[in-house]
């Protein structure tokens, strides 16, 4: 993850706050329907797991890519995909960065994207849905549940283009997926999941 520069930070900051005044979450049927793409400079996708089983790690992945259709009126028929290029992977650590993106881990060369697809979406409020999935990473295929939070939709107050924005969260065991490195003790096998995308209405 890049560190951001202070004046940045509280530029970031100031934008946030005027994202969250001007559009406040809206009830889905309220959203407008259409195709939507991730705004990717503003996602995140992060992940956390256990460290030597009395500390949590943190990790961040950016340049995601992917699309949203929504269908407020209908959020079963609504449908998301997500790419995440696993070499963009940082903790702050660059010797650590270098090692996740190698054969005992990503093996970033060989496997350079992970995936997710939805497969179906039961809302379970008015806000929120479990989006229920396929995740593909380290070459492996494996279902997987989101838990996602609307979190606004509206015009952006930069852009002036239609926004909608959704937190996720969801759990993966990291052997699983082939990732069994320094099991159990070292690093935990559970992963906790960590998306917060905007996506920008795309025209017609």
């Amino acid at each position: 993850m890049t560190s951001i520069p202070s004046p940045a930070l509280a530029a970031l900051i100031a934008v946030s706050a005027a994202t969250a005044a001007l559009a406040q979450p809206a009830a889905p049927a309220g959203v407008q329907a259409g195709t939507y793409a991730i705004e990717p400079i503003h996602t995140r996708v992060l992940f956390a797991v256990t460290h030597t089983g009395n500390s949590t790690w943190y990790g961040d992945f950016t340049h995601a890519s992917g699309t949203l259709t929504l269908d407020p009126k209908n959020p079963a028929a609504s449908k998301l995909e997500v790419s995440v290029p696993v070499d963009t992977v940082s903790t702050t650590n660059a010797v650590l960065d270098k090692e996740l993106k190698g054969a005992d881990w990503f093996d970033a060369a060989k496997f350079p994207t992970m995936t997710f697809r939805s497969t179906k979406i039961t809302p379970t409020g008015p806000q929120s849905a479990d989006v229920a999935g396929e995740l593909t990473l380290h070459g492996v295929t494996k279902p997987v549940v989101l838990h996602a939070k609307l979190k606004g939709a509206g015009p952006s107050p930069l852009s002036h283009a239609y926004m909608v924005g959704f937190d996720a969260t969801g759990r993966i065991k990291r052997s699983e997926f082939g990732i069994s490195k320094y099991l159990p003790a070292v690093v935990g096998d559970d992963v906790d999941l960590i998306l917060s995308a905007p996506f920008v209405k795309k025209a017609g």
